[in-house]
């Protein structure tokens, strides 16, 4: 079965860096769409960063330039690096596969358990 568990969460101080790590199981991990989403307390799950089959990278306005996704085949695992971190950003961090990066919008199917990711000012 799909299985998806990431780690690294944690809380930092404002300006600081994480990396998430999603280790995927049960599916053929390069032939997919990933994506990280967030979603923190009272407000809708987002989609943060995704990236397709090919290597090609989506990323939300407000993480632009701060947050880099990638994804190592061989080892059936995908990551987010998070740098120059913002109070903003907390929230619970999942992976996701993919089954459409869009347009008109980007889909999943699977999701994993989270992890909670607090950034202190």
């Amino acid at each position: 079965q799909v299985q998806l568990v990431e780690s690294g969460g944690g809380l930092v101080q404002a300006g600081g860096s994480l990396r998430h790590s999603c280790a995927a199981s049960g599916f053929a991990f390069s032939t997919y769409a990933m994506g990280w989403y967030r979603q923190a307390p009272g407000k809708e799950r987002e989609l943060v960063a995704a990236i397709s089959s090919g290597g090609r990278t989506y990323y939300a306005d407000s993480v632009k330039g701060r947050f880099t996704i990638s994804r190592d085949n061989f080892r059936n695992t995908l990551y987010l690096q998070m740098n120059s971190l913002k109070p903003e950003d907390t929230a619970v961090y999942s992976c996701a596969r993919m089954t459409t990066l869009g347009p008109p919008a980007p889909l999943y199917d699977y999701w994993g358990q989270g992890t909670q990711v607090t950034v202190s000012s």
